[in-house]
């Protein structure tokens, strides 16, 4: 008795969202955001360009899908490192912004296709600006205990220089994504970033004597 072939596996709706984010992002590897057309998008997830619509309404809309994930991700990594800014102040800070770098260099191609959103997309914009606010929010209240107990100095507005340090770290970062000059070397911006962090928040280099 002959064999029945197997049905083929159905594909979800959420399986052919991710291949067009999967698809994108690998697209912007190499090439510019306005470069990458909705016929690209739909050929490399597998499906027609009238499908496409079916999942997003716009290729802006793929990048704001792609720009929530890596800030998904930095949240996600930044919340599970060690809370021990009292007992590891110098490296607590820097884990916590070189989780923020290596998020946002690891996914250059989408990092920069947002950044370069920014000024004509609302959406792009104010999802970029929630995800620094709570950047903001986080060091102000970290500073803040550290000023309370006595471990930084309490003469700068801990929001002030939080939004500073913030605004600092995004104008760098911006810069090494895009290759720009002047702009530091990738290899040294965590170093860099994390020094001025300590320095300005302890006004040491070595808080609390370490």
């Amino acid at each position: 008795m002959a064999q029945r072939g197997r049905r083929s596996a159905r594909v979800s709706g959420d399986e052919r969202q991710d291949a067009i984010l999967v698809t994108a992002e690998a697209l912007l590897a190499s090439r510019a955001f306005d470069d990458v057309s909705i016929e690209d998008l739909a050929r490399g997830a597998g499906i027609s360009r009238p499908t496409f619509y079916f999942y997003f309404p716009s290729k802006d809309a793929v990048l704001l899908a792609l720009l929530d994930r890596v800030i998904t991700e930095v949240e996600h990594r930044v919340g599970h490192l060690p809370r021990d800014f009292e007992t590891d102040p110098a490296g607590a800070w820097t884990r916590s912004i070189g989780m923020f770098v290596e998020v946002f260099v690891s996914h250059r191609g989408v990092s920069t296709a947002a950044i370069g959103a920014r000024a004509r997309n609302d959406e792009v914009r104010g999802l970029w600006s929630k995800s620094m606010q709570s950047w903001v929010d986080f060091s102000s209240d970290v500073i803040r205990a550290e000023q309370a107990r006595g471990a930084a100095p309490a003469d700068t507005d801990a929001h002030d220089l939080a939004v500073s340090l913030n605004l600092m770290n995004e104008r760098v970062i911006t810069a090494v994504l895009n290759r720009e000059s002047p702009a530091i070397a990738e290899t040294a911006a965590l170093e860099v970033l994390s020094t001025i962090w300590i320095r300005s928040i302890y006004g040491s280099d070595k808080p609390g004597g370490r």
